[in-house]
């Protein structure tokens, strides 16, 4: 289930079809059950039908919340990612001249590996861009620590606290694209969504009617379905973070 919801086109044609296949047995399972035909089983039938109905969008209402609270958080870190750099490339001039230099070079490689690490939708090369950004990050806190360490002044001080901060943001940032939708949320959501077009298939009288209305809730379900896993996954589908402030800031530096 952890793969599929990575893949929003994907877990579309699954629950499209797994629905739509239920919605067959329901009403496959009527023409079983000659006592289906009952009012008031009728009756019976319809109540629970909107309540797991309603119940289904309860939880739909909930996951697609879920997603979008965790859509936000990953457009706040980069924006606060953005932040720490480019206040971090403005402390550089309190760095002696020639570490200055050095120090920009390597903040500036870094921040091309920061927008590469949001536009990137290929899995195969993120540990590539991962490995580049520990090795850049390592050799900027080396970039400052030696000026730190020889004059141990406040100044320096705040250079180094600054480089924290950049190191900081980037942890905050992978911790966000790590934290998706439970695997138990898309298992409750599958379960009732399953129950939920048995139930509509086994109350469809007209087995024509039935066959001719049986995609539409499953086609519904599953477009809900699509957007909370294109909102959750970071790398898939339509819905993506733009690294609009890490790109609005490589401008200001004349790139």
């Amino acid at each position: 289930m952890e793969n599929l919801t990575r893949h929003p086109g994907l877990m579309f044609a699954a629950a499209f079809v797994a629905l739509w296949l239920a919605s067959v047995m329901g009403s496959w399972l009527r023409r079983r059950n000659p006592s289906a035909e009952d009012e008031k089983h009728e009756d019976d039938l319809g109540i629970i039908l909107g309540a797991t109905l309603t119940l289904l969008a309860l939880i739909i209402g909930f996951s697609i919340s879920m997603a979008s609270s965790r859509y936000d958080q990953r457009k706040n870190l980069e924006e606060a990612e953005a932040n720490a750099i480019g206040t971090e490339m403005l402390r550089a001039d309190l760095l002696p001249a020639t570490d200055a230099t050095n120090f920009r070079s390597l903040l500036s490689a870094y921040l091309d590996q920061r927008i590469l690490f949001y536009l990137n939708r290929d899995d195969t090369r993120q540990p590539q861009i991962d490995q580049s950004t520990s090795q850049l990050q390592a050799a900027l806190w080396d970039a400052v620590r030696g000026p730190a360490t020889a004059q141990p002044t406040p100044v320096m001080a705040l250079v180094l606290a600054g480089m924290n901060d950049v190191i900081n943001s980037q942890g905050y940032t992978q911790a966000a694209f790590w934290n998706r939708l439970p695997v138990a949320v898309w298992w409750l959501m599958v379960a009732i969504a399953l129950c939920s077009n048995v139930l509509f298939g086994f109350r469809s009288r007209d087995g024509k009617a039935a066959r001719k209305l049986g995609f539409v809730l499953p086609f519904v379900v599953a477009i809900a379905f699509l957007l909370i896993a294109d909102i959750d996954a970071p790398r898939r589908g339509l819905i993506h973070v733009r690294p609009q402030n890490l790109e609005a800031l490589m401008k200001s530096f004349g790139r």
